[in-house]
């Protein structure tokens, strides 16, 4: 008997814990509708008196082991400068190169330097998978001066914006459904105001990872352009350029003149003037003196 009034006792016992458990779980339910951690970040809670709900806190904080599911994001760029014939000619051939490899030109400078020499520089924007093919026919272009490649690794950078903008949209929105049971005005002020917040940052971070995959989708190659020197340094004798340099030549002359009339043109004034005082004097002087020496 006392046995069975010991088992009898145990079992009721575990009857009232386990109803026990199950109330203080319905009641943590009904106090918060939102959970209090969003895809592993850890949150703070702002509590709405109207709702009695909680909304998380944007986390600064981002979660670790998903890189390992993100396929190696490089950002390649060359740099290469090819000595060619004929600078304009190259740059149509560029343009051709790469509408066949589906990119683009994003910039085109050309310029006359010494000797009438032209030189240039272009940007070509091409898929990262025809990168080394591109950059194989840049080569073919002319002769090679120099060339250099790089790979930026920025699969760490493009995980962490991607993580922070998957919080951010789970963040949203929870907002979005706080905002449907806020009865308060000032709720629905600070409700309204997280949200803009909120969808600020995740704007920012979606431009971020725009500009990412850009660069790692379109490789750039920035190709200087130059022409040979001419030998001996000049491009032979050329009459005309004689007779225009003649020409320069009389003029500066004429220049070289009247910048020394000018400089001396106060000596000169000087020097008229005395010689205008010598003439002057000597003009007053007796007449006579000869004859009275001639009677002696």
């Amino acid at each position: 008997m006392n046995s069975k009034l010991i088992a009898l006792m145990i079992v009721c016992i575990a009857v009232a814990i386990a109803a026990g458990c199950m109330g203080t779980a319905g009641n943590i339910q009904k106090s918060a509708s939102i959970p209090q951690s969003v895809a592993g970040y850890s949150t703070d809670t702002v509590r709405l008196e109207s709702s009695g709900a909680a909304a998380p806190i944007p986390a600064t904080a981002a979660p670790s082991g998903s890189s390992a599911a993100t396929d190696t994001k490089i950002i390649r760029t060359a740099y290469i400068t090819v000595e060619v014939k004929d600078v304009t000619g190259s740059v149509d051939a560029l343009k051709t190169l790469v509408a066949t490899k589906g990119g683009y030109l994003s910039s085109t400078n050309i310029q006359t330097g010494y000797n009438n020499q032209l030189s240039g520089s272009v940007v070509l924007r091409i898929p990262a998978s025809a990168f080394d093919d591109t950059l194989t026919g840049v080569k073919a272009l002319g002769t090679v001066k120099s060339v250099s490649t790089q790979g930026e690794d920025v699969t760490e950078q493009y995980v962490d914006v991607q993580a922070q903008i998957t919080s951010y949209q789970n963040q949203l929105a929870q907002y979005n459904e706080i905002m449907k049971k806020a009865v308060k005005v000032s709720d629905v002020i600070e409700i309204q105001q997280q949200i803009d917040q909120v969808q600020t940052n995740l704007d920012r971070l979606e431009g971020q990872l725009k500009y990412l995959n850009n660069r790692i989708d379109l490789a750039t190659i920035t190709v200087t352009l130059q022409e040979p020197e001419p030998v001996g340094g000049t491009t032979g004798y050329d009459f005309v350029n004689t007779i225009n340099q003649g020409i320069a030549g009389f003029f500066g002359m004429i220049d070289a003149i009247v910048i020394l009339l000018f400089t001396l043109l106060p000596l000169i004034v000087l020097g008229a003037i005395g010689y205008g005082i010598y003439r002057w004097r000597k003009g007053k002087q007796p007449a006579n003196v000869p004859a009275m020496n001639e009677k002696k």
